[in-house]
Parts: structure tokens; C-alpha cells; sequence
């Protein structure tokens, strides 16, 4: 017989391999961070360090006039805008991310790149100084424009590893055929540029590195797709009019950061998740901060399958049929957003679970706290605790997501791809009756969503490192 001790081992092995199994799913790609809600508490201080500089510099008896105006509350632009030679210290931008994606270093500690040729004659011999021959090279660089340029590509655009796309200083509009791919790659950073009328486009062969070409088929005219890559940081972008997504991450892509973007006239906007039955996709992690979904969005802002979600202070305009939906039970922390119903009666709902009943979505983590809703907007929260299925307050201040989304789309010109300029201020909305002073309100308590304490991987390996050790010392290895 096996002894009792191993039948109590092998008892505990078989419960840690089950929690085992769990964990490595919750943990299913190699970068993903460990634990997300140390994550969001992390820009929330951050927010409110940045608030709390703001009242500070506004409070002064002698008001520095130049820092006032620049400084929002919005870490990612207060951490380099207020310097009057930011042109001059290009790369200090990659200090200054949040969220899942903070850590993308892009091009950083690499040689400049100008772009001089606005042309994508070639796909596999691109001519020097084109974008296309920028991004593909192997080193980190940071690639800045000569002059404002519309690039109209021929076929996708696919970017290697550890490039800095910057376009401030210049107006970059890029469109065309295939538009922005990021596959199998990291350390990504695109700012200040528009992407708009993306048309699927491929078969046929595209250089990808200065030593390989590849053949690509047909692509979908996504704005930006982001395919099993890691460490991406889309920034003050400007988005609309493409023929699939405008922005798509999927193929278990992690540590994302889509902040300070203006999306409009678009159906559906952004799609995390590659299907429902992809297990890598739970691992993926994104930060949607501090956006403006604009007008003519209809759905998808962002539709997410799996992985983990933190939504935080975006402005939401309207919707055609909901603005938040997921399916294969994904977590959904939303704070201190303010969403504005349309004027149809039949979409006021900001959620959308798809292809489930009530019974299986009740499970799901889908939090919202702080959320502004304006026009009869309501959001359905579930999850362990919920006891109430929807939610809807009149709008009380919105001073603040004004204040965080006022530069939301590309700087120094047309803020989005419709003609409305942003030159360090945008148009506050409506609804308010208070001030600053109601930040609390607007974040909320900075309560972190509960998660499962599961015990590390290292567990199971020592269960049964123990087991075999008994095993050696006492003979009884098998049945007698």
C-alpha cells in the first residue's frame, strides 16, 4: 500500500496542481504583470500627484504664467510638455508612460532618424530616408519628421522592434493601403500623428528587417494592428475612417498604453481579444487613458475578449449601439469616465455583454467607479459583490475630465482628422456644478478590484520535489 504521508502529499500535489493550472492561465503570457490593480493604483497616484502640482502652481502668490497654462493634470503631458526645449530632449517622452504600458522605452538611447521622403514607392528596397526604411531597421531609433508630410502607403507598414514613431513639430498624416502593423515585436512608441482611410491591401512581399521579406496576404485596413506584441504606447493620435478596426490588439498582446487619442467617425473602434477561445488572450493587459471617442463612433470603445482592462478618465460623446463590451469573461475596471448617452433611447446602456446569457456574465468583473454618465446613460456592473445591475447619476463635475482630455488627438494643429484644432486647450462639454475640488468624486475611492489569491507555480514544483524525496527515503514509491 502507499503510506499514508504519500497519499496525504499526493492529495495536496493534485490541489496545488488544479490552483497551479488556474494561476498560469491568469499569468499566460511570460510578460504580463503579475499583479494589474498595482498597476492601476499606480496611475491614479500619479493623477492626483499631477493634480495636486496644478493647484499648487495656481495657488502661488506669483503665478508662473507659462507653467500654469501647460500644466492639466494629465502625468503624461505635464511630464514633458512644460519644458520650453522639449524639441532639444525628444526622448525624455519615453519616461513618461502610465499604466500597462509604462516601460516602453520606444527608440530610447538610440540615433535620430529624419524622415525627408514622404514617398512608399518599394516595399521590399525602401528608399532612405522614407518611414518605410526607418522602421525596419534592427536598432532603436527615433525617427521625427523634416516637414509636415502625408505618407500614403502602398501596402502595411510593419514596424520592428524598439522605434520611436514621434510627429510632433510636424503634421504626419499617414494612409493609404494596409496602414500600421506591430507583429511579433516590442518597445513600441507612435505619437502625434493621424492615421485615417486605411484600406485592406497584401499579397504581396514586404521587407519586415534589412534581412528578411516575407510574403503578406490580404490585410483587414486596420488603422494600427498590434499582433502578439508587447510594450506599445499609441499616444496623442488621431483615428478615423479606416475599413476594420482603428486600433486591434490582439494574438496575446500585453503591456498597452492607449492614452491622449481622438477617435471619430469610425463603427468598430477598437478590438482587444483575438477570439474567444484564445487562452493567451488572457493575459492581455491595457490602459485606455485620458481619449476622446468622438462623434460618429458606433461600437467597440474598445469590444475586449478575455484579459484585463483598465478604462480611466476618457470623455465618451456617444454611441451608435453600446460603448464597452467584451465576451469570454473579461475584466473591466472603469473610473472616472463620463459617458454620454445618445439621444436614442434604445442604446443608453454603455455595456454590452455578447453571446451569453445573464447567468454566465453575472460572474464577470466589470467595475465602474467614479464614471460620470450624462443622458440617461447607465452601466451594468457584475461581478462578486455587485448587487445592483445598473446605475444612473446625473453628471456632477466634469471639470476634471475636461481638464485631462483638453489635448486629447494630435498637438499643434487639427486635433482630429475633421478639422477641430487643439494648440494646448480644447472646448470643455457640459456638465458640472463644481470644481476641481471634486476630484474624489471623480476617481472614486481608489477602491482595487478583488482577485483570486492563488499561490505561485514554485509551490507545485517543491509538492512535489517532497514527494520524490520521500519516495527515495522510505521505498514505497509504488503499490505493494
Amino acid at each position: 500500500m502507499v503510506p499514508r504521508t504519500c497519499i496525504f502529499l499526493f492529495t495536496f500535489l493534485f490541489l496545488n496542481l488544479s490552483i497551479g493550472a488556474t494561476t498560469f492561465f491568469n499569468l499566460s503570457l511570460p510578460h504580463q504583470h503579475p499583479h494589474p490593480e498595482s498597476v492601476v493604483q499606480e496611475l491614479k497616484r500619479k493623477v492626483n500627484a499631477s493634480i495636486s502640482l496644478r493647484r499648487e502652481t495656481l495657488a502661488a502668490p506669483i503665478i508662473n504664467a507659462a507653467q500654469s497654462q501647460c500644466l492639466t493634470g494629465n502625468p503624461i503631458d505635464d511630464c514633458w510638455r512644460c519644458d520650453p526645449n522639449w524639441s532639444s530632449n525628444r526622448q525624455r517622452l519615453a519616461d513618461c508612460s502610465i499604466g500597462f504600458g509604462k516601460g516602453t522605452t520606444g527608440g530610447k538611447g538610440g540615433r535620430f532618424y529624419v524622415v525627408t521622403d514622404s514617398s512608399d514607392r518599394d516595399t521590399v528596397s525602401p528608399t532612405p530616408g522614407t518611414l518605410r526604411h526607418a522602421v525596419i531597421q534592427e536598432e532603436p531609433l527615433w525617427i521625427t519628421f523634416q516637414s509636415n508630410m502625408v505618407i500614403k502607403l502602398k501596402h502595411e507598414l510593419i514596424v520592428n522592434n524598439d522605434k520611436t514613431i514621434d510627429g510632433r513639430g510636424a503634421n504626419v498624416q499617414i494612409t493609404g493601403n494596409g496602414c500600421v502593423t506591430l507583429q511579433y515585436v516590442s518597445n513600441v512608441i507612435i505619437h502625434n500623428v493621424h492615421v485615417y482611410n486605411c484600406m485592406p491591401s497584401g499579397n504581396t512581399n514586404i521587407r519586415s528587417s534589412p534581412t528578411h521579406v516575407g510574403w503578406r496576404g490580404k490585410s483587414d485596413g486596420d488603422g494600427i494592428s498590434i499582433f502578439g506584441s508587447r510594450n506599445i504606447w499609441i499616444d496623442h493620435c488621431a483615428l478615423s475612417h479606416c475599413t476594420d478596426g482603428l486600433i486591434d490588439i490582439i494574438m496575446g498582446s500585453t503591456g498597452i498604453t492607449i492614452s491622449n487619442n481622438y477617435f471619430a467617425q469610425h463603427n468598430e473602434v477598437m478590438l482587444l481579444g483575438h477570439d474567444d477561445n484564445y487562452l493567451p488572450d488572457s493575459g492581455m493587459q491595457v490602459t485606455i487613458a485620458f481619449n476622446v471617442f468622438g462623434k460618429g463612433l458606433m461600437q467597440r470603445m474598445p469590444r475586449c475578449r478575455r484579459g484585463y482592462v483598465h478604462v480611466v478618465n476618457n470623455d465618451y460623446f456617444e454611441w451608435g449601439m453600446y460603448a464597452i463590451g467584451g465576451s469570454a469573461g473579461p475584466t473591466f475596471n472603469s473610473e472616472g469616465n463620463r459617458y454620454s448617452a445618445p439621444a436614442d433611447p434604445s442604446v443608453k446602456e454603455v455595456t454590452k455583454r455578447e453571446g451569453v446569457s445573464e447567468g454566465e456574465w453575472s460572474n464577470w468583473n466589470w467595475r465602474t467607479e467614479g464614471d460620470v454618465l450624462v443622458n440617461g446613460a447607465f452601466f451594468v456592473p457584475s461581478g462578486e459583490g455587485v448587487s445592483v445591475k445598473a446605475s444612473s447619476v446625473e453628471a456632477k463635475s466634469a471639470t476634471l475630465i475636461d481638464q485631462l482630455t483638453m489635448n486629447a488627438g494630435v498637438l499643434g494643429g487639427q486635433r482630429d482628422n475633421s478639422g477641430s484644432v487643439s494648440n494646448g486647450g480644447g472646448t470643455p462639454r457640459s456638465g458640472g456644478n463644481g470644481g476641481e475640488d471634486d476630484f474624489g468624486m471623480v476617481f472614486g475611492s481608489g477602491a482595487a478590484l478583488l482577485t483570486p489569491s492563488l499561490p505561485p507555480p514554485t509551490t507545485v514544483f517543491l509538492s512535489l520535489l517532497i514527494i520524490l524525496i520521500l519516495y527515495i527515503t522510505t521505498k514505497h514509491g509504488g503499490l505493494q
